[in-house]
C-alpha cells in the first residue's frame, strides 16, 4: 500500500464522525466547533447536524493527522492550520488555547467539476453579455480582481475566469493551499510551505510571488492576497506582466482596492501612502464583485466595476455591468439580471486595436 493511501485511510478513520458530509455532494462545508458541534452548508444555507466526535481528543487527533498528512505541525506554539485532503479540499484547524471552545475545524470541499464562465451562464450567476465582456477584458490581459464575502465563491469564479485565457500562454498559480485548476496546458502551480518547529524551509506566498517572476510567465495568478504579497503583485502588474488574477476579501469595489493599498504597506519595503494608493490605482483595471444572499442561500456576481485612476486621492470607479434583482420564482430564490448600466470602459477601443472584434456579439455597444 502506497503512503498516500495509507495516509488517505487513516483520515477516513479519523475523521469518520463527518466522512458522510465530506461525501455528499449537496454540503460544500463542513464545520466542527468543538467535538459535540458539527455544522455544514447546504445550498448557501447553514444547518446543524447530529454528528460530534467521541472526545476533543478525538478531534485533535483527526488534525494531527491531516497536519500530518501534510507535512505541517500544529501544536500551542503554532495553533492554527491550513492545509488540505487528499481529494484537494480545504482545512482550516484552530486548536486551544487559542480556540476557547475545543478544537476547530472547517472543511471547505473541493469540487472536481471546472466551472467555466458559460457554466455560471446557465447557473443564473452570470448573464450572457457579462460572460462575453469578461472574457474580452481577460484576452485583453486586463488585471482583474475578484472580491467577496467568505464563502461567496471567490475561488471558483476566479477558475472560472481562467478558462478564458488562451492555450497557448503560460500561467505560474500561486497559493496557500492548492484549490485553483487551470485547463491550460503549460501551467505551473506553486504552493507556499509552513516553517518547521526550528524556523527552516518555509516559504511565503511573497517567496513565491519574487520567484514566478524569474519563470518568464505570460500571466501570473495569485490564489489570495493575504499580506505583504500584495506589493509585489501591484508592481508586477505596473512592469509587464498584465493579465493578472487574484481574490480578496472585501464587500465592494472600493474596499477591494483600498485593501490591497493597505496589504501592500505591509510589505518590508517603506513606500508612503499616496505611493502605494496612487500604484493599486494604476495597477487594477477591474473588480469582479460577489455576494451571497442570506434570504436563498445564492451567491451571484452583483458588479462589474472599473477602477480608472484616482481624483483628488481617491479612487475612481465606473460601474459597468449592475445585479437588478426582479423578485422570486416559484421556488422562492432571487432572480436577477447582472445588466449593463450604459457605461463604456475607458478601455472601449482595446478591443478593435487587439483585433479582437471577432469575438464581440452581445456586448458591442460596450467597445465602441
Amino acid at each position: 500500500m502506497s503512503r498516500e493511501a495509507i495516509f488517505e485511510a487513516s483520515l477516513a478513520f479519523f475523521l469518520s464522525p463527518i466522512q458522510g458530509f465530506l461525501e455528499d455532494p449537496m454540503v460544500s462545508e463542513v464545520m466542527v466547533n468543538g467535538s459535540a458541534s458539527v455544522y455544514v452548508e447546504r445550498a448557501g444555507r447553514l444547518y446543524r447536524t447530529e454528528a460530534r466526535f467521541d472526545s476533543e481528543d478525538a478531534l485533535l487527533t483527526a488534525v494531527h493527522n491531516v497536519a500530518q498528512y501534510v507535512g505541517r505541525e500544529i501544536d500551542e506554539d503554532r495553533p492554527v492550520l491550513d492545509a488540505r485532503l487528499p481529494d484537494g479540499s480545504r482545512v482550516h484547524a484552530v486548536i486551544p488555547p487559542s480556540a476557547r471552545q475545543g478544537t476547530y475545524l472547517t472543511i471547505r470541499k473541493f469540487s472536481r467539476e471546472v466551472f467555466d464562465l458559460e457554466h455560471l451562464v446557465r447557473l443564473g450567476s452570470l448573464s450572457a453579455a457579462a460572460r462575453e465582456f469578461l472574457e474580452i477584458c481577460v484576452r485583453l490581459h486586463k488585471n482583474l480582481v475578484v472580491a467577496g464575502g467568505t464563502g461567496t465563491g471567490k475561488t471558483s469564479l476566479l477558475n472560472a475566469l481562467s478558462t478564458a485565457i488562451p492555450a497557448e500562454e503560460r500561467i505560474v498559480v500561486i497559493e496557500d493551499s492548492s484549490e485553483l485548476k487551470l485547463q491550460q496546458p503549460h501551467t505551473l502551480y506553486l504552493e507556499s510551505q509552513q516553517a518547521d518547529s526550528r524556523g527552516r524551509g518555509g516559504l511565503s506566498i511573497r517567496d513565491l510571488f519574487r520567484a514566478s517572476l524569474r519563470m518568464r510567465p505570460d500571466r501570473i495568478v495569485v490564489g489570495e492576497v493575504r499580506g505583504g504579497e500584495a506589493l509585489d503583485m501591484i508592481q508586477s502588474m505596473l512592469s509587464g506582466h498584465s493579465g493578472s488574477m487574484t481574490t480578496v476579501h472585501a464587500s465592494n469595489p472600493r474596499d477591494a482596492l483600498v485593501r490591497l493599498e493597505t496589504l501592500s504597506l505591509m510589505s518590508d519595503v517603506e513606500i508612503p501612502v499616496y505611493v502605494a494608493r496612487a500604484q493599486v490605482a494604476s495597477a487594477i483595471h477591474l473588480i469582479v464583485q460577489l455576494t451571497r444572499f442570506s434570504e436563498d442561500g445564492s451567491r451571484r456576481i452583483s458588479r462589474i466595476t472599473e477602477a480608472h485612476g484616482l481624483e483628488q486621492d481617491h479612487y475612481q470607479f465606473r460601474n459597468l455591468f449592475v445585479l437588478q434583482m426582479r423578485g422570486r420564482d416559484e421556488h422562492g430564490r432571487l432572480q436577477g439580471d447582472l445588466a449593463p448600466t450604459g457605461l463604456t470602459p475607458t478601455f472601449a477601443a482595446e478591443a478593435a486595436e487587439q483585433g479582437l472584434l471577432d469575438h464581440v456579439s452581445l456586448t458591442r455597444k460596450l467597445w465602441t
